[in-house]
């Protein structure tokens, strides 16, 4: 029986009867989308994942550093706010504003200001200790604990060299504290950063006449002197800064300590760091207040003799007992308020 030929519509011969390819059958092949040409084409879409910022704020709360700022910043606040009335008398007695003893400025300010005066220019007080505190001390924690992994690799690598042409020195920095090296980075940074609000704190707590607002004073200050007005004394602060801090932070790792104990040495702390710096904290304030009087000293070492010059050696430590009154007590409970907060936002999260 012969095959049935296809159909002679689908029969196609190429090159002729001689040409070798016989005869070839075609099949188009057409994908769905071709067939739906005449279809809308779909819509572009642009995906991203936004981030969980609830969870990344949590873990950022949650890291030790931001803990030992917060309880900083917590012991600092607390502290003033109990202690401002020293800290007025104190600042009065320093820059020789009033009686010269701590009952007669006490007597003072009630009479002429009644007891809010006592707390006069508490609120930029607060703002000043609040970061200032946090900075410090968190400061501190850091500075000590990169200086002590710097040592224990110094040791296994025989300590950091220097090269000066064909010579080379190893620098053997096994002797320096880590604890001291932390608190005079603690005291300059948190000076750098505070300054200029306790110039603010200075000026409305000596001449609430002139500066009646912390608005009014931000004006002044910046009319008489630009900004550099806001750094008046920063260099007898910063001098000052590095024999205090280093000897109150080098006391203050006294460790194993409860919390009565630990009020007593932080005060013994404030009152050993107090006397080291407390002529150049003279200096210091008659600096940033010196242009009330208009007899502001050029530098600091002209605002010591101006001192020495008027009131003899002893006005070099004229207030040091209003400040140790109100320093001595402050260390104390800014410590077991920092320890207290410590344990709450970091020990129990982070444990050692």
């Amino acid at each position: 029986m012969t095959p049935k030929s296809p159909p002679q519509s689908q029969k196609k011969t190429y090159g002729g009867a001689n040409a070798g390819f016989g005869d070839v059958y075609g099949v188009l092949m057409l994908s769905k989308e071709m067939i739906d040409l005449d279809k809308d084409p779909p819509p572009f879409e642009l995906r991203f994942q936004v981030p969980d910022f609830k969870l990344v704020l949590k873990d950022f709360f949650r890291t030790r550093e931001v803990g030992e700022f917060l309880s900083g910043a917590l012991a600092g606040a607390m502290t003033k706010a109990v202690l401002a009335p020293l800290e007025t008398i104190r600042t009065r007695m320093i820059v020789g504003v009033g009686s010269k003893n701590i009952a007669g400025s006490f007597l003072e300010v009630m009479e002429q200001q009644g007891w809010q005066g006592l707390w006069a220019g508490n609120t930029i007080n607060m703002l000043r200790i609040i970061p200032t505190q946090a900075i410090e001390l968190g400061t501190f924690e850091c500075a000590k604990r990169a200086m002590t992994s710097a040592q224990e690799q110094w040791k296994q690598t025989e300590g950091p060299k220097v090269q000066l042409g064909s010579l080379n020195l190893r620098l053997n920095l096994s002797w320096i504290s880590p604890v001291a090296v932390a608190g005079a980075a603690a005291g300059i940074a948190g000076t750098l950063v505070c300054h200029p609000l306790e110039v603010l704190k200075d000026r409305l707590t000596v001449s609430p006449d002139i500066y009646p607002s912390l608005r009014v004073a931000l004006s002044k200050i910046y009319q008489d002197g630009g900004i550099g007005a806001f750094y008046a004394g920063l260099s007898p602060t910063l001098i000052g800064m590095l024999p205090y801090s280093t000897s109150y932070y080098f006391i203050y790792e006294t460790k194993s300590l409860s919390r009565p104990e630990m009020l007593l040495i932080g005060a013994f702390a404030g009152f050993t760091a107090s006397t080291i710096s407390f002529p150049l904290e003279v200096a210091r304030k008659r600096l940033m207040v010196g242009a009330l009087q208009g007899k502001c000293p050029p530098h600091m070492a002209a605002a010591l003799a101006e001192v020495i010059r008027e009131e003899g050696l002893i006005g070099l430590y004229r207030g040091w007992g209003a400040s140790c009154l109100k320093v001595m007590p402050s260390s104390g409970i800014t410590w077991m308020f920092y320890e207290a907060w410590k344990d709450i936002l970091v020990v129990g999260r982070h444990p050692t």
